[in-house]
């Protein structure tokens, strides 16, 4: 039995994969999680075949938060489940050790043997998002500007993004005002973007925005 541990900040999303879980012979909910220190406690104490989380998990989340797992449970598998259909997200989800990007908008049905696959030793990626990162591999020059960021710069566009402060980042992230603002500074020409309307109209273009 894959005992699954579920980390997802909307309730009626978890609901919904305990529902879809019930559905197969060979896979239980062991536990469930709606932030980022519930996941840490979850993975402390609990027992888990395998970690199904949130790319975008309040408090500490994304690639830190799957950097944070791996160093309490090294051999715990993680198979991302994220609303971003971007082959950079799931690049830097793999770098920080991940074993599997799944798209929220996929079929189900493909959820299922995702988490056969990942908890058995295997890895998997979304078979959209694996056709953008071979095309982007193939075509260098055609990337976007956000795929430009480092995991750092991406983490606080998507923060100013969703309407946080300098200030508020930095107490976030737990990292002074300084560094948010040479951060933001750094983005902003790497994408060639002015201000902050700038960024959220990007991000709405290529919904990058929650």
């Amino acid at each position: 039995m894959i005992r699954l541990l579920i980390a997802d900040d909307h309730a009626i999303v978890r609901e919904g994969l305990k529902q879809l879980v019930a559905l197969t012979q060979d896979i239980e909910v062991a536990g469930e999680a709606g932030n980022g220190s519930e996941v840490l406690q979850q993975v402390r104490n609990g027992i888990f075949d395998l970690l199904l989380l949130d790319m975008n998990m309040p408090e500490t989340g994304g690639i830190e938060l799957i950097g944070l797992v791996k160093a309490c449970q090294p051999a715990l598998p993680i198979l991302i489940y994220s609303m971003y259909n971007e082959a950079h997200m799931a690049t830097s989800a793999f770098k920080a050790g991940a074993s599997g990007y799944f798209s929220k908008s996929s079929d189900p049905a493909m959820l299922v043997a995702a988490i056969r696959k990942v908890s058995g030793g295997g890895q998997y990626i979304d078979p959209m998002i694996a056709e953008q990162m071979a095309f982007d591999s193939a075509f260098p020059q055609r990337k976007l500007p956000h795929t430009l960021l480092s995991d750092r710069e991406f983490q606080i566009f998507r923060l100013l993004v969703a309407g946080k402060s300098v200030n508020e980042i930095a107490r976030q992230l737990c990292i002074c005002n300084k560094t948010v603002s040479t951060h933001k500074t750094n983005l902003m020409e790497k994408m060639n973007l002015r201000n902050v309307a700038d960024l959220v109209r990007y991000a709405m273009q290529h919904r990058l925005a929650d």
